[in-house]
């Protein structure tokens, strides 16, 4: 079956079959990547534009390739060298994007929300490829896709995700697919990064998907039995307030190396949302080393996205 959906703003309103459809169509989609020639006609004749606000390398391109090798017409729009930069808001930038017909927008914003304002007004298709501190679906899809693929289920996984959760999109996202798919979530930070408004706010809630959150200050016992292992990225450019004596007390203090995975189940897989503060949050001899699957996660990027861009502008079938 594929989804109804019209947009992919996050992963809150996504039922569990839609996620596993997009798990379920992303593994055929892998197989098309691994092909001599990476090309398949499913959306020739759609448009898709990137409007990317903020710096980015691996979302902008994977979702770019996605859409080429399903030989969608792509175009690429940055905030830098754009009219944004005059000063035109944000929703007359849509206006003259959708004005060009695109079926699909998928958009990275600083501020939040933004993604969820175009789908009220647009016709087209959003896709949210981050906004601010809010969301990043499409990232939390990828790391349940490779969650899957290594263990073949997400279901009873116990994935410990370390660092900056406050600040991070991603760590938000990734709550709502992992407790949704059944995965047992626990949280480490530093006091000063653990959001109390999503975690703490909702522990002993019962029926909210996030009650079950174990939210821990002291990484060894985060690490202690995970399946899975989640540094993140140390958001310097969000933080204001000056949440950390400095990096090298954070390093010590949060930082993943041999020694903490090995409190880990022996095999343990390591992820990253990228990019790296290598010698921060993660050391490189874990960053590349046998557990990690932070290169397999870009492959499994591109396959995700090309699922979600597949189910978003292909009319839904009903099963046999």
């Amino acid at each position: 079956m594929l989804t109804t959906r019209r947009h992919a703003l996050d992963l809150d309103d996504f039922s569990v079959r839609e996620i596993e459809d997009v798990l379920n169509n992303a593994e055929a989609m892998r197989e098309i990547l691994g092909r001599d020639i990476r090309k398949t006609p499913a959306l020739r004749g759609k448009t898709i534009i990137t409007a990317f606000h903020e710096p980015s390398t691996r979302t902008r391109v994977s979702f770019e390739q996605a859409g080429k090798i399903l030989s969608a017409d792509v175009i690429n729009v940055s905030g830098s060298g754009s009219s944004v930069e005059k000063g035109e808001s944000l929703y007359n930038t849509a206006l003259t994007l959708q004005a060009m017909n695109a079926d699909v927008i998928v958009i990275r914003h600083p501020h939040a929300g933004a993604p969820h304002f175009l789908a009220r007004h647009l016709r087209a298709s959003i896709v949210n490829a981050g906004d601010g501190g809010h969301a990043h679906p499409t990232q939390a899809l990828l790391d349940l896709y490779t969650m899957r693929r290594r263990f073949g289920r997400v279901e009873g996984l116990r994935v410990a995700i370390v660092g900056d959760v406050l600040y991070s999109r991603v760590a938000r996202s990734d709550l709502w697919g992992l407790t949704a798919m059944g995965a047992s979530v626990v949280l480490c930070a530093p006091p000063t990064l653990l959001p109390v408004d999503m975690v703490n706010g909702y522990r002993g809630a019962p029926g909210h998907p996030f009650a079950s959150v174990e939210v821990e200050t002291n990484v060894e016992r985060a690490l202690d039995g995970a399946d899975v292992v989640m540094p993140l990225r140390l958001q310097v450019e969000r933080q204001r307030a000056g949440h950390l004596p400095t990096l090298r007390e954070y390093s010590r203090a949060y930082g993943i190396n041999a020694r903490r995975l090995a409190l880990a189940k022996p095999n343990a897989l390591v992820m990253h949302p990228g990019p790296m503060n290598e010698g921060v949050e993660i050391d490189p001899e874990v960053a590349h080393g046998p557990q990690s699957a932070i290169e397999e996660q870009v492959t499994n990027g591109v396959a995700v996205r090309m699922a979600l861009l597949y189910g978003l502008t292909t009319p839904a079938r009903e099963e046999a």
